[in-house]
Order: structure tokens, then sequence, then C-alpha cells
């Protein structure tokens, strides 16, 4: 096995991804992974790994949780099928059943990633306003399926694939002129915004604005729709973050953790009204579809990931979310290096301020092509790489590195996480 995996590394570097190998041993990172115990990682050489990424919020119950694998096993051993020619899912029936109990929320499209889930919502909002132009927030990110891609913040996941989506444009990030100025514009079919915007450092609109936003689209008929991918399932401590906004979304997408780490399940959620405005003709019933969209194997995992979200699993990421929180601001907010702690639940970002010095800059460290960059960033992933954690920076905020454990991490294992990063911090202080 230790063999076939070796091969297996070398081959995705020769036929799928060559420069994601490259930055992996760049970096120090742990990809030669052999197996799981207990929910963590643990490489080749035997020696384990927290993961602070929860595999970018999929792995929110652990890595390989005994529960999901228990209920896809007894589905496998059974004699049931996956695929139903129909499109008539028993299994997508009983899971948006489960969504609608926990949300509220009548009418579900299931997909695979999470950018389907954005897909659909886009043609969902333009098909029932009859209005074209879609307004996201600077800063997002929604996805890399080019519909998504328009909602992108502007830089690499996004310039060079343009022309983009028309009459999809960014608001700037809190900006309340502009939020009303979009709002008065008769053609504006929705507005789509994340509760939390991870990729953008852990950025959260404050209550002004977005009790303006809520209240706003629904004086004007505009659709609200809360991309959840990464902040929904418990990750801020509620079922959902929105629930708590001043207006309820019309749309709701939910990914990551929806398929219990095992297997690849998103859904769009709507109210019924909205769905068969566009869906409820029979010559339009399918005008949205996809091949694997409710498949029972993805179906029972989403099942068996709501059976483990109970309001007890909730309660407990709020408390752990606490517990993290009061650590850091004790432990790492002194830290000379850092700026702001930002975040909510277990949904957490730490942001980085690196001194005027040399060693902390991209071009120094033999990397030109990132100069523009901050590198304090990956210098502080690489530190806790070697001290056993698996952690990442933000997507469109390379100094802010983001902190979303599992759930199921134990408060032991979350406060010598926070002591690793501060000697991960004293480390890099201490290279001037």
């Amino acid at each position: 096995m230790d063999a076939l995996l070796h091969q297996g590394y070398d081959d995705f570097r020769a036929f799928v991804n060559p420069l994601v190998s490259m930055r992996a041993r760049l970096c120090s990172e742990p990809y030669l992974l052999e197996r799981v115990e207990h929910g963590h990682l643990i490489d080749t050489g035997g020696k384990p790994y927290i993961d602070l990424l929860a595999g970018w919020g999929t792995q929110a119950f652990g890595h390989r949780p005994p529960a999901i694998e228990a209920a896809l096993m007894d589905f496998l051993r059974g004699r049931a099928p996956s695929f139903y020619p129909s499109g008539i899912s028993p299994y997508a029936g009983l899971l948006a059943s489960r969504l609608h109990q926990r949300t509220g929320y009548d009418a579900a499209f299931f997909a695979n990633g999470g950018a389907e889930a954005v897909e659909a919502a886009l043609k969902l909002v333009r098909g029932a306003s009859g209005r074209p132009r879609i307004v996201c927030i600077q800063g997002a990110y929604h996805g890399c399926t080019f519909g998504s891609v328009a909602m992108m913040q502007a830089g690499p996941y996004r310039d060079i694939f343009g022309p983009h989506l028309p009459m999809v444009d960014a608001l700037p990030f809190g900006d309340m002129q502009a939020l009303d100025n979009a709002l008065a514009d008769p053609s504006l079919a929705a507005i789509v915004l994340e509760p939390i915007q991870v990729e953008a450092g852990v950025r959260l609109p404050d209550a002004a604005y977005l009790a303006r936003l809520c209240h706003g689209t629904g004086e004007r008929g505009v659709l609200l729709v809360a991309d959840e991918i990464q902040t929904g399932l418990g990750r801020t401590g509620r079922f959902l973050s929105s629930q708590d906004w001043p207006r309820r979304p019309d749309v709701v997408t939910l990914g990551k953790a929806l398929g219990g780490g095992l297997m690849p399940l998103s859904v769009m959620l709507t109210r019924r009204p909205i769905f068969d405005g566009v869906y409820g003709k029979f010559a339009l019933a399918e005008a949205h579809a996809s091949t694997f969209s409710g498949n029972a194997l993805a179906c029972v995992a989403g099942l068996a990931a709501l059976d483990l979200l109970d309001d007890a699993m909730l309660a407990d990421v709020e408390r752990k979310g606490r517990l993290l929180r009061n650590a850091l601001d004790e432990f790492i907010m002194p830290s000379p290096l850092v700026k702001a702690i930002r975040g909510e639940g277990l949904m957490l970002g730490v942001e980085l301020e690196a001194p005027d010095h040399p060693c902390y800059q991209f071009d120094y460290l033999g990397v030109p092509e990132l100069a523009a960059q901050p590198a304090i960033g990956m210098l502080l992933v690489h530190r806790l790489y070697k001290a056993g954690y698996i952690s990442q920076i933000c997507g469109h905020a390379w100094q802010v590195l983001r902190v979303q454990p599992s759930f199921m991490i134990s408060d032991d294992e979350l406060l010598a996480c926070v002591h690793a990063l501060r000697e991960a911090l004293d480390f890099l202080w201490d290279l001037q």
C-alpha cells in the first residue's frame, strides 16, 4: 500500500497538477498521508496531524467519521439502486424533507460541489425575477465554475477567464451608498452574500449593513441569496449562519460537510413558490438538471450527517468556538505579528502583519512570482506543518490564517493548537 500511495502521488504530479505538487513540496505540506486514526491524519512515517482546516470544511465530523462510514456500508451491503433513471430518488426525497425540518425551506435541488449549487441559484433568481442583474460583494468566493467565477474577487482566480457572465457585478464591502444605489436599480434580480467572507480574510458584514441589505431587498422584491457553503451546517454554532438575519434569505446554498466528508454533495434550498415560478411547468421541470443529482449514496451520507449534527453538537460547536476565541485572544493576540482575530464559532481568522524585513517576503524566499503577496501567512503555515497541524491561509487574503477545525476536536487539542500557534509566531518574530 505504501508503494502504491507513492506511485499515486507521483502520478498526480505527472498527470493531474504538477504545480500543486511543487507547492506542497516547497511548503513541506504533509501530503504523503497514509491512514486515518480517530479522525486524524497519519503520514507514511507514522506522524499524526490535526487538521485545522477540517478538509476545507468537508471533514467537519473528522476524517472518515464512523457513523457516515457505517451508513454507507449498510447501503452498499443492500440491493437498493443508487441511480434512478426516472430522476426520482427516494433518498433525495428523504434528505430534502430532513432539510425542510431543519431550515424551513421546502424546495431543494441537489448537486455535487458547492459551485454547482451556486450555479443553480443564479439560474433560479434570473428565472424567478425576470430581471438580469445579479450583485455580489467584493471579496467573494462563490466557486470556480463559469457563472460563479463572475462573482469572484478580482485576481488570478477570475481575471484571465473574461469576458464574464454579463450583468453580474460586485459592490464594495460594507459600502451603504453603493448598496442603496444597487437596490434602486429596477433591473436587479438578486444580491448574493456570504455570511462570512472566508477567503477575503474571515470578514463579517456589520449589523447596520446587513439590516439595510435584508430590509432593502425585501421592500423591492429583490431576491436574497445566502451562500452558506462554508458557513452553514453548524460551522458558526448555528445550523444556518443566516438564520439570525433580519430577513430570511430566499435562497440558501449548502455543501462541504453535507456529504459527511465521504461523498460529494451540495444543495440549493429555496421556497416552493419561487422554485415553481421557474420550474413549475412540465416543459421546464427539468430545465436545470445534473446527472448525479440526488443519487442514493450521496444522500445516505447526507442523512447520516444530519443525524450527527443535532442540537447537542451545535451547542458544543458554539462552546468550543468561545473556548478557542478566548484562548486566541489571551495567547495569540499579544504577539507583535498579530493584527486582529475575527470570526464566529469554529470559523476564525488570525490576521498577521509582518515587519518590514526581507525575510518575510517571497522574493527573498526565492519565489519572485509571488512578490506582491505577503509571505508571513505561508511562513506560519510552514511552521505549523512541522508541529503537526494542517492549516492554510485565506485565498484572497494571504496575511490571514484560517482556523476551522473539526467539530470533533477535543478541548485539550484546541488549547494545544493555540500554544503551537504561539510558538510558531514567536519563532517567526525571532527571524529578524
